[in-house]
């Protein structure tokens, strides 16, 4: 059955939103999600199921959660060899050099090619910030608060969903597919 990664946004980030990793792993299976594990308290997940697509998938997880939860969570979906592909396409590799200070900010779909040349975020950091598909890498030297604010200016600008990863999470959730 194909693998697939729930990259919850927003979950467990102070006081709102605050589900327990165990309750999410019965809710996942109780949506007939199999095998399901769950990364930190920040709403990673890695389960496998027989649903073809990653969309459908997110609106059966959205669902539960405010079924069952009472609130309105976005789901980012990506199947084992999306993950996978991000992290063998990191463009950063030589340079960021500390997995807690580079992220992946998934994309909730592909931005319209105009709108990625009207607001390029590579602009703001042109050593730090790459595109990917459907991902943006940024390396982060002086830390994440220092860091200019790409993933706003990008829900902003191109009118998608944003949710970030560090890179050691990112490689965590690929290492979690494949087991």
């Amino acid at each position: 059955m194909p693998r697939h990664a729930a990259l919850l946004r927003g979950i467990n980030v102070g006081r709102h939103k605050r589900i327990a990793m165990a309750d999410l792993r019965a809710l996942f299976d109780e949506i007939g999600l199999a095998d399901v594990r769950t990364h930190l308290q920040s709403g990673n997940a890695v389960f496998s199921s027989a649903e073809a697509t990653p969309k459908a998938l997110e609106t059966r997880i959205e669902d539960a959660i405010a079924g069952q939860f009472g609130m309105s969570v976005r789901c980012l979906v990506r199947s084992q060899d999306e993950i996978h592909a991000v992290i063998e396409a990191n463009p950063l590799r030589e340079t960021a050099t500390d997995g807690s200070k580079f992220m992946a900010l998934f994309l909730s779909e592909a931005p319209d090619p105009a709108l990625v040349a009207a607001y390029d975020p590579v602009a703001f950091a042109p050593d730090q910030v790459r595109l990917g598909d459907r991902v943006v890498y940024q390396w982060c030297p002086d830390g994440l608060m220092a860091a200019p604010p790409v993933g706003g200016f990008v829900e902003r600008h191109w009118k998608v969903a944003v949710t970030a990863r560090n890179w050691n999470t990112v490689t965590k959730l690929g290492a979690l597919l494949d087991a």
